[in-house]
């Protein structure tokens, strides 16, 4: 049994992305609309996804484009505010990803009681945001310091945008990513949110590492359920629960549902299979 049962409720577990809008010093931020505005979507977002039956939700600055790796406090204190006033209505486990920024994302957990964090936390890329270093262990101790010791790190180790500087094969990055860190789970990405995250690649990774989650982390799709799910221990899902599966938009209920329908079958399949296994 992993980590995942005992934090979100179920193994195969589907952590489904609350994406804010552009937030104050972001350049998308609208200023006549405020930040009024931007907690009412993310209420609508957060109620939808919790009606359609996710196991648990992750806050994100999705809409902070382009994204920071050094992010401002300005930042920070708009999500703390959004998920503050969300707290009454969250039924489920949630986490945080203050994009794209450690540090500050564990800042985040920290004040809001965020149960897991989804970064960038170790390695050296090449990407859209420029040249993207890391520092994994002033970052792990800045976790301890804080009192976040008992937060969930998801290590995105193929990051979206961004291709690894030194070349390495994924399999290899994942071993010594997990020997170096002890990560709680790697997350595996397509190209950019939204976008499949390659099965092959799933496997390799976790083939690699069998003992550590392996979460798919962007393009997981109502007909790509089954297949990626028999090789993730779970996964991240955002644009597919979107209106007409279009990154911009409000999340749908129905899509929700029926997305999530398709995956406790999946499970049920699952546990027959080791029930019959078992006998």
């Amino acid at each position: 049994m992993t980590w995942l049962k005992e934090v979100i409720g179920t193994e195969k577990a589907i952590i489904a992305m609350c994406h804010l809008n552009a937030l104050p010093g972001d350049p998308g931020f609208n200023p006549e609309k405020g930040m009024e505005d931007v907690v009412e979507w993310a209420k609508k977002d957060l109620m939808a996804l919790q009606d359609g039956g996710v196991d648990a939700v992750m806050f994100s600055n999705e809409f902070s484009l382009p994204y920071l790796t050094d992010v401002k406090t300005e930042t920070v204190a708009a999500m703390a505010r959004i998920i503050g006033e969300l707290m009454p209505m969250i039924r489920v486990p949630f986490g945080v990803n203050v994009l794209w920024d450690a540090r500050k994302s564990l800042d985040l957990a920290a004040a809001t009681g965020a149960k897991f964090v989804r970064e960038i936390f170790s390695g050296v890329y090449a990407s859209d945001f420029g040249l993207w270093n890391t520092n994994v262990g002033e970052t792990i101790r800045h976790q301890h310091r804080i009192g976040a010791s008992g937060v969930k790190l998801l290590y995105n180790i193929v990051p979206e945008a961004a291709q690894y500087l030194a070349h390495r094969e994924v399999s290899s990055i994942a071993r010594t990513t997990v020997f170096n860190n002890r990560p709680d789970a790697l997350c595996v990405s397509g190209l950019t949110a939204g976008a499949p995250t390659d099965s092959q690649t799933l496997r390799l990774v976790k083939d690699a590492v069998p003992g550590t989650v392996v979460l798919a982390n962007t393009g997981m799709r109502l007909d790509s359920v089954e297949t990626q799910l028999s090789v993730a221990d779970g996964a991240v899902v955002g644009t597919t629960f979107k209106y007409e599966g279009i990154f911009e938009n409000h999340v749908d209920v129905q899509r929700v549902a029926a997305f999530m329908n398709k995956v406790k079958q999946f499970r049920k399949g699952v546990l027959e299979e080791a029930r019959t296994t078992l006998v």
